[in-house]
């Protein structure tokens, strides 16, 4: 028969592990504060020289050249806001808002998703700051 157990019983199947996502918004302890896995150097260093010019120094953010209204990082409830927690700013990097004008950092091949995280590691400092 070749079967080590005996008749009757079964050997459960091994569980299934997936990894588990940066914290967000919604189920962060602390969501202004959390920033995933990123280096707040290592953004703030990505930010200086693709985000700057839209969102400004002190992440004050205001009009763009488009036109559109960027968000100011400085304001903890911003972030505590619908569409603003930090899977929403990951799909944002990530993908870009063609009619806003932001660019799909990754998409395009300028940014690698580490560095993603790196980004919103920094941005939390905005509202960090006093």
């Amino acid at each position: 028969m070749g079967s080590h157990a005996p008749q009757g019983v079964t050997t459960p199947p091994a569980p299934v592990t997936a990894a588990t996502p940066p914290p967000t918004a919604a189920t962060a302890s602390n969501p202004v504060a959390s920033a995933g896995t990123g280096n707040e150097a290592d953004g703030k260093k990505i930010y200086t020289t693709k985000c700057l010019a839209c969102h400004k120094a002190d992440g004050s953010g205001g009009v763009k050249l488009t036109g559109n209204a960027t968000p100011d990082w400085r304001n903890p409830e911003h972030m505590l806001m619908p569409g603003h927690d930090d899977a929403a700013m990951r799909d944002c990097i990530t993908n870009g808002k063609p009619k806003s004008g932001m660019v799909a950092w990754v998409k395009t091949g300028q940014l690698k998703p580490a560095q993603v995280e790196d980004l919103i590691a920094y941005i939390h400092t905005f509202s960090k700051k006093k």
